[in-house]
């Protein structure tokens, strides 16, 4: 199988490319426009695989995309190219109008002009998966799970943005007959994520004895998924979901922030026993809330663990200590995203053009 993957630089999507290089007999053509959260030294495993093939593009690039499609002649596309933090989007929501929706747009309508060049088994065969969030869906109450069903209610720039990809990959399908499918899934975590996100940003400040920033009093809950779970469930929605049709994917794991950081904080007193700043939970500092800070997400996954028979395979709790361990092994990768782009500062407080 040929495959065409948007975004593959990202946090999920170089973990999808590992998977699929190591784990399947898969040829991958990965284009991601390398913005601040691309990191190419997250695919050295697999660069030298003759299956992988890297090109710098941007999605919003219709006659680049068109050439990409044209010369490699995938047989299926997974699209994860997205911005994706929630703060960024407050800050500056400008790049990911452009990106999630326009960039989409864009595949989609260079997707649907190859598709339909297409014959017989190898248009029947064709997929375009897009991948999506759970925070379309917006903010829950103490109880209930978001469904392939539920309202779209999106809080943030990203989450409307994220939406609006969502329904326009809905509209290909409905009005052209593009095949597609759709996932959503909750909150990853894992190796090789970008330090702006919860779990990695806690495990390097606490390691450097820095204060652990929790928004408003800690109680808002996700449910955490772990990326090489994700990936596999990717690969298993691409390969056997029905056309049309959406995948909610989650790890079963609701921790409010306040649980992930003292779970963090009591791996790194075990696994860092002379470290001159534990208790690390002492670090803890409560810090203005996010604007717009949904509650509460938790995914009912029933649907892909009955038609597709997935479940994750981590807890979270093991899924955090294969976590912590390997940022802790791991020093050389972080610190040079800590060297360049991004140092660790709070985003998201107010707007800019």
């Amino acid at each position: 199988m040929k495959l065409l993957v948007t975004g593959g630089a990202g946090f999920i999507g170089a973990a999808l490319i590992r998977l699929l290089i190591k784990e399947h007999d898969t040829t991958i053509i990965n284009v991601d426009k390398l913005t601040y959260a691309g990191n190419l030294e997250s695919l050295n495993e697999v660069t030298d695989n003759p299956r992988y093939h890297f090109i710098q593009a941007d999605i919003c690039d219709a006659e680049k995309v068109a050439a990409i499609l044209q010369q490699h002649q995938p047989e299926m596309v997974m699209h994860l190219a997205a911005e994706s933090h929630v703060d960024r989007s407050i800050e500056g929501p400008s790049e990911f109008i452009q990106t999630n929706i326009v960039g989409t747009y864009v595949l989609l309508q260079q997707t649907l002009n190859y598709w339909q060049q297409l014959n017989g088994a190898s248009k029947e065969r064709f997929r375009f998966h897009h991948i999506s969030t759970d925070e379309v869906f917006g903010s829950l109450g103490e109880t209930g799970y978001f469904s392939e069903t539920s309202p779209y209610q999106p809080s943030s720039p990203y989450s409307a943005s994220k939406a609006s990809s969502d329904h326009l990959v809905n509209a290909w399908h409905h009005t052209y007959g593009l095949p597609i499918v759709m996932s959503n899934c909750s909150n990853n975590y894992g190796p090789y994520q970008f330090p702006e996100k919860l779990i990695p940003l806690i495990i390097l400040k606490a390691m450097r004895g820095e204060p652990l920033p929790v928004y408003g009093d800690g109680s808002n809950v996700r449910d955490w998924l772990y990326v090489d779970d994700h990936a596999r469930a990717l690969f298993n929605v691409l390969s056997h979901g029905r056309p049309g049709q959406s995948y909610n994917i989650g790890g079963h794991n609701e921790k409010t922030n306040l649980e992930v950081v003292q779970g963090i904080c009591e791996l790194l007193d075990e696994l860092l026993p002379n470290s001159p700043h534990k208790p690390h939970y002492s670090l803890l500092t409560f810090v203005k809330d996010r604007p717009g800070h949904d509650l509460r997400y938790a995914i009912d996954a029933s649907k892909i663990a009955n038609e597709l028979n997935w479940q994750p395979q981590e807890d979270f709790e093991s899924g955090l200590r294969k976590t912590v361990l390997w940022y802790l092994n791991n020093s050389d990768w972080w610190q040079h995203i800590l060297d360049g782009s991004y140092r660790g500062e709070r985003l998201g407080l107010e707007t800019k053009s």
